[in-house]
């Protein structure tokens, strides 16, 4: 379980780094970094999606809280939610 933690953490921070790097792409004109957090953001978006997949038989969770899991991905500080409430147990 520790390893979703550290993933769910993660794809979190990468998530609240685009409040970094969208103002940098359209207000200053500079794209790099949203090229670079993007790409890590989704591996970390895909991984984490997969994990709750994984550690839903582990955990016998009910479909429900699974969809509920995955849609905190979609969510700015959802996973940091996932983590208190779900993961820590």
């Amino acid at each position: 379980m520790n390893v979703l933690r550290v993933i769910a953490w993660m794809e979190g921070v990468s998530f609240l780094l685009f409040g970094v790097s969208m103002p940098l792409k359209y207000g200053f004109d500079i794209p790099e970094p949203n090229y670079v957090i993007g790409m890590v953001h989704g591996i970390l978006f895909v991984i984490y999606n997969l994990l709750i997949l994984k550690h839903s038989k582990l955990k016998n969770w009910s479909i429900r809280e699974i969809i509920f899991l995955c849609f905190l991905s979609l969510v700015p500080f959802g996973t940091f939610y996932g983590d208190h409430k779900y993961f820590k147990r």
